[in-house]
């Protein structure tokens, strides 16, 4: 409070700075210059980390208010802010916190009843939670868009193994008159759709890991590839296998050995 009250020339250092100023020495009671005035620097901020958009929290410089309004920066209105960020004591005290501090600001900019405000009170977890809404619609869509993709390649598949019950009809005959029952056939069919959907996947599984590596070195991005998400990709895959793939396998199990002998 006396350095605000006296614009003291005094700062607090985020680890960003502290960082690249000081390295791994102590920079409390160091003199470090903002826009050319000497600062002392009086205390250190904790670590943390990026914000939601992506800029460094620690990059910062903290001084007074009033020394920045009368040494720094000068001020268009003085003794006026332009904005200015409030933590409640609590996740459960927000609300209330919320409530005063607009309550106090219309006392202290004698706003009267029916008159609009002209400031803005924004609460940041409705901030975030209109985020993660957003996350979650953009979720939806892209398992919209995989759901038709899946939906898109078991239909191809379908339709291979029809071509392929199709083309090798005799081959079918052939194995059920040597003795292979129906169970035997859809086993073979239904392996072969299962084996042709598990190739599709690892080859996704190998693309999209590989782009999200490129990606990652090219844009300086940190590519995050979960175990859990590779086998989940390859769990689809073959669910998608033997879901479409099943029909095909029935109807060749079903094919009449004689008929089957005597197709061309």
């Amino acid at each position: 409070e006396s350095d605000q009250r006296s614009a003291a020339k005094v700062c607090i250092l985020g680890a960003t700075v502290a960082a690249e100023l000081f390295g791994g020495e102590d920079p409390l009671g160091k003199i470090v210059r903002v826009n050319k005035i000497p600062m002392t620097v009086v205390g250190l901020l904790a670590a943390k980390g990026s914000s939601a958009a992506g800029s460094d929290q620690d990059d910062m410089v903290l001084v007074p208010v009033t020394t920045a309004m009368k040494r720094l920066f000068g001020a268009r209105f003085p003794g006026k802010i332009q904005d200015m960020t409030i933590q409640a004591k609590s996740a459960a005290e927000i609300a209330a916190a919320e409530s005063q501090i607009t309550d106090l600001l219309t006392r202290r900019h004698r706003i009267r009843p029916g008159e609009e405000n002209d400031f803005t009170v924004r609460n940041l977890s409705e901030i975030m939670e209109a985020a993660q809404e957003g996350a979650r619609i953009m979720s939806l869509l892209l398992a919209a868009v995989a759901s038709v993709s899946l939906l898109v390649g078991g239909i191809g598949i379908m339709n291979i193994m029809l071509v392929s019950v199709t083309e090798r009809t005799r081959e079918i005959g052939i194995r059920a008159a040597v003795g292979a029952r129906g169970a035997d056939i859809l086993l073979q069919f239904l392996a072969e759709a299962l084996l042709l959907s598990l190739a599709g996947g690892i080859l996704g599984i190998c693309t999209g890991a590989g782009g999200a590596v490129l990606i990652s070195r090219i844009a300086d991005w940190p590519a995050v590839i979960a175990p859990e998400s590779v086998v989940l990709a390859f769990g689809f895959s073959a669910a998608i296998g033997v879901f479409f793939g099943f029909y095909p396998a029935w109807k060749a199990s079903r094919l009449n050995p004689i008929e089957a002998l005597r197709y061309e």
